[in-house]
């Protein structure tokens, strides 16, 4: 059957479109922008078609297919960082709806979260909220509502990781005793998959959730002995949520607005209603120990498929950043290093530059580039705790540090980041392998676009580091061999 998949660059939209494709399903993915899908791989599959619309400002985009069967809205937060994200959810819902009325598609499987208390949280409500729209949409809705997902790369567990390998002893607010049931993410791409098309379950919501029903304490310390680690948690009975969102803003990898939300949504307690579902797909779900195992399995042979922190909702909800694939050649300070290297060593540096940032660093003054790291966080930035999803591979729209993947192309030895640090102003930093002469030379180049006085003062400030940091990275760049 022909599937239309919605956030298909998103988190869980990685993980289930080459599920879909084992399964022999055709895929219609859509996307906001073609430029964040990856060059070659998965995406080139002969059962893979694309299709660009954006559901926050819907002019229509490309015509869908006639032929669908069934789609997934897979659409979340993308606009947690924004006041008015209900608002937007909505929009997005109700667009999504106009793309697919009178297509012919026969079931909608919408991925939301359990919302079974009375006081909802906004990020929860507006959940909530866009199930109840694509109800009245006259396509068949199938609501599957998870707790926390567990698995490599998810915001959950990236906010736990964080906590538990930064922090020996925590302070922590009281809603770290909440319940919450959580489950792993393979489990919801079972869920996912299973109801596709089956009409039992065709105008239904169901709860989705593993066997445990623990505290946000007890996932902590025990994802501490999943890791032979040690951990004293202490918990004060009075941490306003303000204090609680600093104290996640700065200790793990989310933006505040994110970790306000987060707080908002973490008071609430989220276990699972009673239902058939798991009977009827003969589902049997894995223990959070076991998700977490699983998860650490995928991170140490490098095969994390999808990370929270590429998603745009990471850093801004402004896609207008993907249009800074063009780096602007006037009104513009530059430094430019230029270096020749031997023909045989063309291909290592190309490595060298695929594993710049996150656990490699940035080849020279690493220290420097850890304290702007701290200050871009002290003035409500993303700081550097973002990392990279693969420590080998990096493809267009991922996250690198405080950095934005515009252009990945390793054939041509191209890469081209955008900052997305608090600046006044805009940069660049772009790495590329000359070939047109005899010996090939790799061109560092920073560019920065400033705003206003405070732009300039801001370059002419930091020009001194400049020299040192940006010599030393070239060179490093060149002549790092990686003895692992």
């Amino acid at each position: 059957m022909k599937i239309l998949l919605t956030g298909a660059n998103g988190y869980i939209g990685k993980r289930l479109l080459p599920v879909l494709l084992e399964k022999g399903h055709e895929v219609v993915c859509c996307v906001r922008n073609r430029l964040r899908l990856p060059q070659g791989g998965i995406y080139s599959h002969p059962g893979i078609s694309i299709i660009e619309v954006d559901f926050l400002n819907y002019n229509q985009g490309d015509p869908l297919p006639s032929d669908i069967d069934a789609a997934y809205y897979l659409i979340h937060s993308m606009s947690a960082g924004d006041k008015d994200f209900e608002k937007l959810e909505e929009l997005a819902a109700i667009n999504f709806l106009k793309l697919v009325s009178g297509s012919g598609i026969k079931q909608i499987v919408y991925l939301s979260g359990i919302v079974n208390e009375e006081k909802l949280s906004k990020h929860l409500s507006s959940r909530k909220r866009v199930e109840e729209i694509l109800l009245k949409g006259g396509i068949p809705v199938t609501t599957l509502r998870a707790g926390i997902i567990v698995g490599s790369g998810s915001a959950s567990f990236e906010i736990i990781r964080d906590l538990v390998e930064k922090l020996p002893v925590m302070i922590t607010p009281k809603w770290l005793n909440t319940r919450h049931q959580p489950i792993a993410i393979r489990d919801v791409i079972k869920y996912l998959t299973g109801v596709l098309l089956r009409e039992e379950t065709y105008n239904k919501s169901y709860d989705i959730g593993g066997p445990d029903i623990l505290t946000y304490r007890e996932m902590l310390l025990i994802f501490a002995r999943e890791r032979g680690l040690r951990r004293l948690i202490l918990t004060v009975p009075v941490m306003t949520p303000r204090l609680s969102s600093y104290w996640l803003y700065f200790v793990t990898s989310t933006s505040y607005e994110l970790a306000v939300n987060l707080v908002n949504s973490m008071k609430i307690e989220v276990i699972c209603r009673d239902s058939d579902l798991q009977k009827m797909l003969d589902v049997e779900p894995i223990s959070y120990r076991t998700a977490v195992e699983y998860a650490f399995e995928k991170i140490e042979q490098n095969m994390v498929i999808s990370s929270w922190k590429d998603a745009l909702v990471s850093s801004t909800n402004d896609t207008s950043i993907l249009n800074h694939i063009n780096v602007p050649k006037f009104g513009c300070f530059t430094d430019r290093k230029e270096r020749n290297i031997p023909k045989e060593r063309r291909d290592a540096v190309v490595e060298n530059i695929w594993s710049i940032g996150g656990e490699r660093g940035w080849y020279y003054a690493d220290m420097l580039w850890r304290v702007r790291g701290f200050m871009d966080k002290i003035v409500g930035g993303v700081g550097l705790r973002r990392g990279r999803t693969n420590p080998k591979t990096i493809n267009t729209g991922d996250t690198l540090d405080f950095w934005r993947v515009m252009v990945a192309n390793k054939s041509e030895g191209r890469l081209l980041l955008y900052a997305e640090m608090k600046l006044p102003g805009e940069a660049w930093l772009e790495f590329r392998i000359d070939q047109s002469s005899e010996n090939p030379a790799v061109i560092q180049t920073a560019t920065f676009r400033p705003r206003g006085i405070f732009g300039r003062l801001y370059w002419y400030s930091v020009l001194p580091f400049h020299y040192f940091i940006f010599n030393g990275m070239i060179s490093r760049i060149i002549s790092y061999r990686d003895e692992s």
